[in-house]
């Protein structure tokens, strides 16, 4: 793959840059004036998502490797998505998360230090809340207790405070972009979302629609919202990735630090996004209902109203018609192949 001509363009270190959302913001960071270097182990992104900049393979828990991509590409500033999200992973191996997740940050920040980078900006999440501790139809505020439900909260929660800290003692100035879920594609289509394996529900909605999937499982129908269903806040992928880049011109003093929610403040229940698929694709999505998830709660919806002051920022792609849309594009390209995906990336790891 040709990379582009980096020319007077500051460059951004994007960690875990090869993953659905890190890939997302190196295009924005690219649309921005900004040239990103994407730093990934490729453990679950795709090196094909590299799309935009130039890539390095490398672990987050290396601080030699971080320093030395740090110094060669002459980096400004860093946008922080290197870790392990799966919740359910952690309850199991809860030693992996804070190895990768706690400590790998830990590698960053010492790194940053010693290079001189005084700016960072870090992918945390709606995990930190936990239950929410709010009705159903109630918003959460970056003032609300954090309370995180798993090891993976856990982890982003002690990340924000690694980072607090650091910012206080050495002068780092960064925000915390805490978000809630993450949906669509790229409009392009070049890009979207690919794990393996999905849990997910809008692709696995689309995949089950599409019969590519077995029927789609909803967790509980007697959670106290309106419909029953679980609420969430569904953000499209590139109005979170334009989130991090109005996060790193946010002007902060030395030293400062800030958190602020990334949402649309609306939240979605599993049945609207069930109703939302089987429009996208003109027919029924194949579901049943199963018992509630242990530790789910019945709603997770941003305030995001400081988001909004702080970076300046306001979601514009985030319908959930919109959000499907885009999506549904991504998952009915022809060129698109988790299975494909996977096997490149065994190439380019040997490589």
């Amino acid at each position: 793959m040709a990379f582009m001509d980096r020319g007077s363009k500051p460059a951004v270190l994007v960690t875990g840059g090869a993953g659905y959302i890190g890939a997302h913001t190196a295009k924005a960071l690219h649309e921005g004036g900004y040239f990103p270097v994407v730093y990934d182990d490729l453990s679950s992104g795709f090196r094909e998502a590299v799309r935009w900049g130039e890539f390095v393979h490398g672990d987050i828990r290396d601080g030699r490797a971080i320093a030395e991509t740090i110094e060669a590409h002459a980096i400004k500033a860093v946008i922080h998505f290197a870790g392990l999200i799966e919740v359910g992973r952690s309850v199991v191996r809860p030693d992996l998360f804070w190895d990768v997740n706690v400590a790998g940050t830990l590698s960053l920040l010492s790194a940053l230090r010693d290079r001189g980078v005084d700016r960072l900006v870090f992918s945390s999440s709606a995990a930190v809340y936990g239950q929410g501790g709010r009705g159903p139809l109630e918003t959460i505020p970056e003032t609300a207790p954090k309370a995180p439900a798993s090891p993976y909260g856990d982890t982003k929660l002690a990340c924000e405070w690694m980072i607090g800290a650091e910012c206080r003692a050495y002068g780092l100035s960064a925000v915390a972009l805490r978000y809630f879920n993450a949906a669509g594609a790229d409009p392009s289509g070049l890009i979207g979302e690919a794990h393996e394996p999905e849990t997910h529900l809008i692709p696995l909605a689309i995949a089950a629609a599409l019969g590519r999937g077995k029927p789609l499982t909803v967790f509980g129908q007697d959670l106290d919202t309106p419909d029953g269903t679980c609420l969430r806040d569904y953000i499209h992928v590139s109005d979170l990735a334009a989130a991090h880049v109005a996060a790193l011109k946010v002007q902060l003093p030395a030293g400062g630090f800030e958190a602020a929610n990334v949402g649309t403040g609306e939240g979605r229940s599993v049945l609207e996004v069930v109703d939302a698929v089987g429009r996208a694709v003109g027919g029924p999505v194949p579901h049943g209902v199963g018992a509630r998830r242990a530790g789910d709660p019945p709603s997770l919806v941003a305030d995001p109203a400081y988001a909004q002051s702080l970076l300046g920022w306001r979601a514009r792609r985030s319908g959930l018609d919109q959000i499907v849309a885009d999506a549904l594009r991504w998952e009915s390209n022809p060129a698109y192949s988790t299975g494909a995906r996977a096997a490149a990336n065994k190439s380019a790891q040997a490589q």
